[in-house]
């Protein structure tokens, strides 16, 4: 199973995870119940409940780059254009906008 933490600025609002089954995103506990939480996309509205998708929730995967952009980060990386998750992880740490996108043990590993 692949993680990834999901930032709001610098705060932690949920995470993103894929599976055999699909993929699932779940804000934190935290997030939701500090002062301003935020919902990260109109489609992904703030809630306890997980977001359960056969395929890739739209809003991350309009986060990866397209074009000649996706090939270069194809080329570098070894990542099949169809394998979408791990493309979001790798191009989408610092990202256009206020979301953030990190792989889980990365993430551990900067907060130590």
């Amino acid at each position: 199973m692949k993680k990834a933490k999901v930032y709001v600025n610098t705060t932690l609002a949920g995470i993103l995870a894929e599976d055999e089954t699909g993929y699932e995103f779940r804000y934190d506990t935290d997030y939701l119940d500090s002062a301003t939480p935020v919902a990260i996309s109109l489609t992904l509205p703030l809630q306890r409940e997980p977001f359960h998708e056969k395929v890739l929730f739209p809003f991350f995967d309009g986060l990866i780059p397209e074009g000649w952009l996706l090939d270069i980060a194809e080329q570098s990386w070894k990542i099949s254009a169809r394998d979408r998750f791990s493309l979001l992880l790798a191009c989408c740490k610092d990202c256009i906008g206020n979301v953030s996108v990190i792989p889980s043990e990365e993430s551990e590993a900067n907060d130590e």
